[in-house]
């Protein structure tokens, strides 16, 4: 194992896909599952993520699904990656996760990010527009000024039981979220691995404006992305086939399905563009046997001079993803 690799924390994200034959409870529970897996295998943290009317994702309440994977664990780090801050009032968040972090002391993260809902209409139904996402830093801002007590709009209105509790707090990012992250001195996440030209230039900007605050000392950075292992190529490259295609799928339908076994990917008979756009959406991830994805990340932590790598892998076989997991901690020497 490389020095750099030895010393990179490794956590894993999921994003409650649903899949063909498993609905949307099932898939709710299976990232419960999952998460106990990631604990048994070594993995840092465990983080949920947030959707809105989306049919192949049931992880609409980060919250309260880190509530379930937190009692379901006993380890493991367990947040939001993330909860969408422009979606929601800062108050409520701090409550939120002040009632997670008093039930789960010591293990909570509060992953924030600036996306707003992803229509118009589900952006009318959340009572925000796009606009919203361009006051994230103010209400990041008035967020932790309600877990740390300064907070000074709101006079003699306390967030409880979050006030005073010290809940990590780190800024989702693409793009401006990692400018937002530096000056409130926050750490950063930040992806994904193919677009490695756009995720550098996001590290350099938060890196070189980094302000200390109460909350970090020193930049850290967590780069996140699909990573799939397996003991030959081709099996690694059948992990990312279901994503592939519902991304494929949704850009050329309008609609993000749920996930489908590779075997009947395989079987269809796509159109030009959905071909391509599949065929995209295969490239730049970390896949392979471990000798090559041991490789990719050495290569990918020295570029980056990564603190942590946040796996976000989906795929329809459930147990070839415990595989690759278990493969991939095995490379991290995790345990």
């Amino acid at each position: 194992m490389s020095s750099s690799i030895a010393t990179t924390r490794f956590s894993f994200l999921d994003r409650s896909r649903t899949r063909e034959g498993h609905d949307g409870p099932q898939a709710l529970r299976d990232t419960v599952t999952l998460a106990a897996t990631a604990e048994a295998l070594g993995y840092h943290r465990f983080w949920v993520s947030e959707h809105h009317s989306v049919p192949g994702v049931a992880g609409s309440a980060p919250t309260v699904l880190a509530a379930a994977v937190a009692a379901a664990t006993s380890t493991i780090r367990v947040g939001t990656g993330g909860v969408m801050l422009p979606n929601h009032q800062p108050f409520v968040v701090a409550e939120q996760f002040g009632v997670l972090a008093s039930l789960f002391p010591g293990r909570i993260d509060m992953g924030l990010g600036r996306s707003v809902g992803f229509t118009d209409g589900i952006r009318r139904a959340l009572g925000r527009d796009r606009q919203d996402a361009d006051a994230f830093a103010g209400q990041l801002a008035e967020l932790l000024g309600w877990l740390d007590g300064t907070q000074q709009a709101h006079p003699q209105v306390h967030a409880r039981p979050a006030e005073g509790l010290r809940v990590p707090p780190y800024v989702l990012a693409t793009g401006e979220g990692a400018a937002v992250a530096a000056a409130a001195g926050l750490p950063l996440v930040v992806g994904d691995l193919r677009g490695r030209e756009k995720l550098m230039r996001a590290v350099d900007v938060y890196r070189s404006g980094f302000r200390p605050s109460a909350w970090g000392r020193e930049p850290y950075v967590i780069v996140s992305g699909t990573v799939a292992v397996a003991g030959t190529e081709e099996e690694a490259r059948r992990l990312l086939v279901p994503e592939a295609w519902s991304m494929a799928y949704s850009r050329t339908h309008g609609s993000f399905p749920p996930l489908v076994s590779a075997e009947r990917i395989e079987a269809l008979a796509m159109t030009e563009k959905e071909r391509r756009l599949f065929e995209n959406g295969l490239e730049g991830h970390l896949a392979g046997t471990e000798d090559r994805v041991r490789a990719g990340l050495e290569l990918v932590i020295e570029e980056t001079g990564a603190d942590e790598v946040l796996v976000t892998t989906s795929t329809y076989d459930r147990e070839a993803l415990v595989d690759s997991m278990r493969r991939l901690a095995r490379i991290a020497g995790l345990g």
